[in-house]
């Protein structure tokens, strides 16, 4: 089973989108009995690179925002050190 076959949602494999509702329009029938098997599987393969892709960038972004979040949370720890001190 695929996803929904947006090409908004998939930009990558927009072209293999259209290719394969083709097969699918273009043979009713055959599309019960392997026609359009062939584009089915570049299609999976199409996704998976897509979304290994995206896997790629989103742990990209998630590492940048960990380390500004730790530079942010030891910035709020010198701050109540030094609030500590002035307050003795």
């Amino acid at each position: 089973m695929h996803p929904p076959l947006t090409l908004h949602r998939h930009p990558m494999c927009a072209e293999i989108i259209e290719q394969f509702q083709k097969c699918h329009s273009d043979h009713p029938i055959g599309k019960f009995f392997g026609k359009c098997t062939e584009l089915k599987v570049k299609l999976d393969r199409c996704f998976r690179q897509e979304k290994a892709l995206k896997r790629k960038a989103n742990f990209e972004e998630s590492k940048k925002l960990k380390e500004r979040l730790q530079a942010h949370r030891k910035e709020l720890a010198e701050r109540s050190q030094e609030d500590k001190l002035h307050a003795s």
